[in-house]
């Protein structure tokens, strides 16, 4: 009986401790995102890896990483699959300040890529940038 006890016990406390760490990690993208330094190292060495800009079209003739592509946040949705039919190329998505980008994480996600990162914000990058379509 005692044992019974502390095995239904054990096994409750096992399964409150699995449910926390999902409750912990659910919604985390922090293994989805790339840090500026990786990002620019990968896109120098790797052929194919797309650098989605998701600011408005202003933003990006603005000022913009080059040879990045502009599809704005807000048109995404509808886009994605017509501009990036590949969806198990490697994306890393940017915008200005990392709101953005990590949204787009999410819609490219729900789409049914399965390589994309988040840059996070334009500001962050200490590469060079170019204005200009």
């Amino acid at each position: 009986m005692i044992m019974d006890q502390a095995i239904v016990i054990g096994s409750l406390s096992v399964g409150l401790l699995i449910l926390a760490i999902y409750i912990k990690n659910r919604g985390n993208n922090s293994h989805l995102r790339i840090d500026p330094q990786e990002a620019k190292r990968r896109l120098d060495k790797e052929k194919g890896i797309v650098l989605l800009d998701v600011r408005s079209q202003e933003e990006y003739i603005d000022s913009h990483i080059p040879k990045s592509i502009s599809i704005p946040l807000s048109v995404l949705r509808q886009e994605a699959s017509e501009k990036l039919p590949d969806k198990q190329i490697t994306i890393f998505t940017y915008c200005r300040s990392g709101n953005r980008s990590r949204a787009a994480v999410k819609i490219l996600l729900k789409q049914g890529y399965t390589n994309v990162f988040d840059l996070g914000g334009i500001v962050r990058w200490p590469f060079r940038t170019v204005s200009g379509k």
